[in-house]
């Protein structure tokens, strides 16, 4: 029985949108399952100060991470195994683990020796709460993290090259679960801690359903002294992805920075939009993105750059079409994805209107965060790594100034931080200050996917072009789709008062019913390609068992 149930899901997946589709299908769960964690926050904490300091935690351990275990990443590592002979994978997968346990466990162990000495000399406001010493502590054991994720992403590497989709999108949900025992069996007896070692246990389930499939392909790692022959070629491609990844967390670890200064529970209000706003990024951006990348790896390394704009502009009008009907309905929505997800114990109204809020400008920057995952994969497949990081350094420039110019402003001319509250009707609740710090992600990620679409001239020549149409008729139907969403709520609103969570959830889902059905009949009424093919790929994907004939099928 288990036998038979793994291998059904060891299954290798070769078409890009049935991979995506199963990518999706299991990002969903896993997108699920961190909704039922924050919402566990939310009813634990609220956005308060306690949780400023979880989330805080996980920011130098993310620092960790992307400056060492990136440098060891999948997206370096399958180009290379791609066509390699059995031999030069293992000896690529040896040295790559062994590299990422000497230098990361190095790393972490001074990081951990110095915490209690740069903690709050980043986070002076947290030197005086009572919780300073299980911040130390968390900090400490958070460390753990980046290792055990820099491992799967090794072994990961070998799941995506054999196509394995099903096992890769199962790792976040083991993760997640994780986190949730953490917080609902460990946080009661350890408190903040508690929470940490689930957050160890997750990152260990996150290592291990990888394993089977790399023993499978008899490539389990030996530990050996990390060669330069070996390292130095991987390093010369994976530094300048380490450092553009190190941009992103960087500017995330600035935010909060920022973030911690501009009063109690503004790091949990922005981290819930976040998290929220990385569902659809999930479901949509990053599935294809990753769906994508082994085969434009497979067609740069044989010179097809015909078919390799072909793939990257199929995956690409499909990203940009649903990521903008999906950014329609989740800005007339918000509020009740917020209440419904988050709207428990500690979380009260305020935070629901803060989060609700940024959530709104977050979502914004959905279709350009989609394209900075799959263009930076594009451009890391074609060989040209260090592109990536002069659009993310500019990218990450602008949202850096526009936040610490924020603060600094705003806090001098409350004024004109309550009017732009306003737009969003939270101008009158304390830590409206959130809202800049969105604002400053969201023009940060757009001049970022403007560089990354400039370089596609070159690299796929005629992919931009191949985005005007999706883009003009996903704007018209995700304008009707979130009319009619907005004019059910309206309705509805007049019929029954949205006093109990019931009534909430009812109104949210019928009204985003309404809106999706309107959609998919505007994009019927347009003769929508990507609607076609969608059709067309779920026949496949249900006759087949996602199991089509060829990977790049558009």
């Amino acid at each position: 029985m288990v036998g038979r149930i793994w291998k059904r899901i060891a299954t290798p997946i070769r078409g890009l949108h049935q991979a995506a589709y199963w990518l999706a299908i299991l990002t969903l769960a896993s997108q699920a399952l961190a909704l039922i964690r924050d919402r566990t926050f939310a009813h634990l904490f609220g956005a308060s100060a306690s949780l400023d300091l979880y989330y805080a935690a996980f920011k130098i351990p993310d620092l960790v991470f992307t400056l060492v275990a990136s440098l060891v990443s999948a997206y370096v590592l399958i180009p290379r195994l791609t066509g390699a002979s059995k031999d030069e994978a293992q000896t690529l997968i040896s040295h790559a683990v062994s590299f990422l346990l000497i230098v990361g466990g190095v790393v972490a162990v001074i990081i951990a020796l110095i915490a209690p000495n740069i903690l709050f000399i980043i986070f002076p406001s947290f030197a005086s709460s009572s919780q300073a010493p299980a911040f130390v502590m968390l900090v400490r054991l958070l460390l753990l993290q980046p290792i055990l994720l820099g491992l799967s992403g090794i072994a990961a590497s070998v799941t995506q090259v054999h196509r394995r989709f099903i096992i890769y999108s199962l790792s976040p949900v083991l993760y997640n679960l994780g986190i949730i025992f953490g917080a609902l069996v460990l946080y009661p007896r350890f408190g903040l801690i508690g929470i940490g070692y689930g957050v160890i246990l997750g990152s260990l389930a996150y290592l291990a359903v990888h394993v089977p499939i790399v023993a499978h392909a008899r490539l389990l790692p030996r530990l050996v002294w990390p060669s330069w022959r070996v390292m130095g070629l991987v390093m010369r491609d994976s530094v300048p992805r380490a450092l553009a990844l190190g941009v992103g967390t960087a500017v995330v670890f600035i935010i909060t920075v920022l973030a911690a200064r501009a009063g109690t529970g503004v790091i949990s209000v922005f981290t819930f939009a976040t998290n929220l706003e990385a569902v659809p990024l999930a479901l949509i951006g990053s599935s294809y993105a990753v769906a994508a990348f082994p085969v434009l790896s497979e067609l740069s390394g044989q010179d097809n750059h015909q078919e390799f704009t072909r793939v990257l502009s199929a995956a690409g009008r499909h990203l940009v079409l649903w990521s903008i009907v999906l950014f329609a309905l989740v800005v007339v929505l918000r509020a009740h994805l917020v209440r419904i997800i988050l709207g428990t114990g500690q979380f009260n109204w305020n935070d629901t209107r803060l989060t609700a809020a940024a959530l709104a400008i977050l979502v914004v920057g959905l279709a350009a965060q989609g394209l900075i995952l799959l263009l930076s994969r594009a451009l890391y497949a074609a060989r040209q790594s260090w592109r990536p990081l002069f659009y993310q350094l500019a990218g990450g420039a602008v949202s850096v100034s526009i936040a610490a110019g924020g603060l600094y402003y705003l806090h001098r001319a409350p004024s004109t931080l309550t009017a732009f509250g306003s737009l969003f009707r939270v101008g009158d609740v304390s830590g409206n200050i959130v809202l800049i710090f969105a604002l400053a992600t969201v023009l940060g990620q757009c001049v970022t996917t403007l560089c990354l679409m400039a370089a596609m001239r070159t690299v796929a020549p005629g992919f931009n072009r191949a985005l005007a149409r999706p883009i003009l008729e996903g704007a018209l139907a995700a304008l009707a789709g979130g009319s009619a969403a907005y004019g059910t709520l309206a309705v509805m609103g007049n019929i029954a008062s949205l006093t109990t969570l019931a009534a909430v959830f009812t109104q949210g889902l019928v009204a985003g019913m309404v809106g999706l059905v309107t959609t998919g009949v505007a994009l019927v009424l347009l003769q929508n390609k990507e609607f076609k093919d969608i059709r067309v790929a779920v026949h496949r994907f249900t006759k087949k068992r996602g199991m089509p004939p060829t990977f790049g099928a558009s």
